[in-house]
């Protein structure tokens, strides 16, 4: 069984999207995210202008347990900069990343083929004076000169890059052209056996996966994946092939398959909330658009209707009767009612059905240098069902534990939490939101402990799904 290196672009994706706008702490998030995934390594985006994209990798090498890498363009002469963003991570690394298709090496590089070499040598060159581990990526390499590509990695190799990845960024080879291809470029180059390859396929005719596997079939020691396919093979996909077929095969991979749909679902989530316009999502620019809106006790139920359907909720006649019932009484004591108190009366009054899972201890263990734990037993039946799972923060870690009794992963479409009492001893109140079949299904609780709340709001919400069969 032969182990194939997994490089992860994600980060560069979302970072090259231009239809998302991240905040620093997002993209952070993402990371932390990924890193749990254990792929080989995680290529971050070339550094732009601003000082917070150093500052980024600064922090991403600092939090994450994964190898790096960091791309540096051919043009780029700030190298020592570059490096010293990352040069406290595991196993850090560099990667030349030159245009070799004879369009993009003048468009891009603005280079012809002679200099476009000289920059190749002396940029590796420069890498290695800082790096131990250097790599050359030859982008749009299908698109290129055969004999100009042999010779741009032969003289990347003899730089002293270690690492070679050939991208395809046209995405327009069949699987078994593409693996032609890549043995065809092996034979050309005829550089040393311990030089490691890799190739990253664009998912423009959704067929990078079986061209990587094909291209893994004739030799190649590793892959360029990313959460999101399009610029590179699907890390979801290439999973999902591996377990159905890579024994046939002869290939495995490293990954941490049992976080991969959680983590997968968040990203996408993550990313979808987002637009580079600083707004969000249809989802929630619904929700954001009404973030600032305050009804009050002379707005009629089909006002009242028309928020709650706006803030995500699809309910039946019978439950908005209740909704608004319950919002008249709030109304009439407070004037005006936000959308956020809004959320809370919809998690407390809607859909109410007899618990089918009831909480019945749990123990929480966190703190600033262990990772959060979380051992919870659920009472389904009369029968107790426990839970114990490590997640990113103590909440986190609850979640995944019920997720584990239950056998199954719901969106988390919104998690709140607030004080509804003052003082040391008030009360919290958490209101989560779970997503099944396209449907919202709120879920509210209260507890001195607002740990406590979050478990009930969400043992709350789930009793809701399992009630609908969903």
């Amino acid at each position: 069984m032969r182990t194939i290196h997994l490089t992860d672009r994600t980060l560069r994706d979302a970072a090259e999207n231009r239809d998302t706008a991240l905040t620093f702490r997002e993209k952070l998030e993402m990371a932390r995210s990924l890193d749990r995934l254990k792929v080989d390594r995680m290529e971050l985006p070339p550094i732009g202008e601003s000082k917070a994209d150093q500052l980024f990798n600064k922090s991403v090498a600092a939090a994450l347990t994964t190898p790096l890498c960091a791309v540096v363009p051919v043009n780029d002469t700030r190298i020592a900069y570059i490096w010293d963003s990352i040069h406290t991570a595991k196993a850090p690394s560099l990667s030349v990343e030159a245009p070799c298709s004879p369009v993009q090496m003048e468009y891009t590089a603005h280079k012809k083929a002679p200099a476009l070499l000289e920059a190749i040598a002396a940029q590796v060159k420069a890498c290695r004076a800082v790096c131990g581990d250097v790599g050359f990526m030859a982008a749009d390499a299908t698109r290129a000169e055969r004999g100009f590509l042999a010779d741009a990695i032969r003289t990347a190799v003899t730089a002293g890059a270690t690492r070679i990845t050939l991208c395809d960024t046209a995405g327009v080879l069949f699987p078994d052209e593409f693996a032609t291809f890549a043995e065809a470029v092996r034979a050309d180059a005829a550089v040393p056996g311990d030089v490691a390859w890799s190739v990253q396929i664009n998912d423009a005719m959704h067929m990078a996966c079986a061209g990587a596997v094909a291209a893994a079939g004739k030799g190649i020691d590793g892959l360029v994946c990313s959460a999101f396919g399009g610029s590179a093979i699907s890390l979801g996909q290439l999973a999902d092939f591996i377990r159905l077929r890579g024994d046939d095969l002869g290939i495995a991979v490293g990954l941490r398959t049992t976080e991969l749909r959680r983590t997968l679902g968040q990203l996408q989530w993550l990313m979808n909330s987002h637009r580079a316009d600083g707004g969000l999502s249809p989802r929630a620019a619904a929700r954001e658009e009404n973030a600032g809106m305050t009804l009050t006790a002379a707005d009629a139920a089909a006002d009242v209707a028309q928020v709650v359907r706006q803030l995500g909720y699809d309910l039946a006649e019978e439950d908005m009767a209740r909704v608004y019932e319950a919002f008249q009484r709030v109304a009439a004591r407070k004037n005006q009612v936000g959308t956020r108190e809004l959320d809370a009366i919809v998690a407390s009054t809607a859909m109410q059905v007899p618990p089918t899972y009831r909480l019945e201890s749990y123990v929480i263990n966190s703190g600033n240098v262990i990772n959060a734990t979380a051992n919870i037993a659920l009472d389904r039946g009369g029968s107790q069902l426990r839970g114990v799972s490590v997640g990113d923060g103590p909440i986190d870690a609850a979640f995944l534990a019920i997720e584990q009794i239950i056998g199954h992963h719901y969106e988390l479409d919104d998690f709140q939490i607030q004080a509804v009492t003052e003082g040391r001893e008030a009360m919290g109140s958490a209101l989560v939101k779970l997503r099944a079949d396209g449907k919202v299904y709120p879920g509210n609780g209260i507890s001195t402990d607002i740990i406590g709340a979050a478990i009930r709001a969400y043992i709350s919400a789930l009793n809701k799904i399992v009630y609908e069969g969903v």
